[in-house]
């Protein structure tokens, strides 16, 4: 994985870490590291994380708790160029993480891929909140009804129950929050491929630090000791 890198692993991965996890810039993880005695251009930064984000979400993947049976799904603004596009995501009522989607437009097909993608890894939860966007009612009850016509031990799955209000959907509005702070500094993606790889990545590090994988180590890990487990270096 590290094979004719001219660096080690160990400062790969972190420097991997600390843009995903905090609010740095590239320049600002380059001064870091000269300050440290290691001289390494911040477009090199950056080729590290396309590279090796993507390498840490399916590794942690392998490893992701099941979500909880009520859901909360909105969508939020993310600018890419000088273009608005859309990450699609849903948490749990306890506030972790099920499921992510970014999306280059707001309308019903995106939706139901988003739905499609959810239940599909997540099972089918006994209820939604959605907010008053009404493609996404639309899109979910379609998927639903697709998922319904399927038997499960001989019996019909129950329709997913949909709630809609003006201050239910208040939970996940905070959970943009952290996504949001983390990219503010980033100053807006350059392309859409960069944008949906950084995104996974910064998604990740929020499911690591709620503790949203069953590793064989016992006991609470940061992030570190959480990367050094999906990712040995040795």
């Amino acid at each position: 994985m590290f094979k004719y890198r001219r660096f080690p692993p160990t400062v790969i991965l972190l420097c991997v870490r600390w843009y995903l996890a905090y609010s740095l810039s590239l320049r600002n993880l380059e001064e870091m590291m000269q300050e440290h005695g290691i001289s390494v251009d911040h477009s090199t930064i950056h080729r590290w994380i396309i590279r090796y984000a993507p390498v840490i979400a399916k590794a942690f993947n392998r490893h992701r708790k099941p979500a909880g049976k009520n859901w909360f799904v909105a969508e939020t603004y993310i600018k890419v160029g000088k273009r608005w596009m859309y990450l699609y995501r849903a948490i749990d009522n306890y506030g972790q993480t099920v499921e992510f989607l970014f999306s280059e437009k707001r309308n019903i097909r995106a939706a139901r891929l988003f739905f499609k993608k959810t239940l599909g890894q997540n099972g089918r939860p006994e209820s939604i909140t959605l907010d008053c966007y009404q493609a996404n009612h639309t899109a979910l009850i379609a998927i639903d009804n697709e998922h319904r016509l399927r038997y499960e031990n001989g019996q019909l799955f129950l329709p997913i129950m949909i709630h809609t209000g003006k201050y239910l959907n208040n939970r996940i509005e905070q959970s943009h929050r952290s996504i949001k702070m983390r990219i503010k500094p980033m100053l807006g993606f350059k392309s859409n491929t960069c944008a949906n790889i950084i995104l996974n990545g910064i998604e990740t590090i929020q499911m690591m630090r709620r503790e949203q994988a069953n590793y064989a180590r016992s006991g609470s890990l940061n992030l570190k000791q959480q990367f050094e487990m999906l990712v040995p270096v040795k």
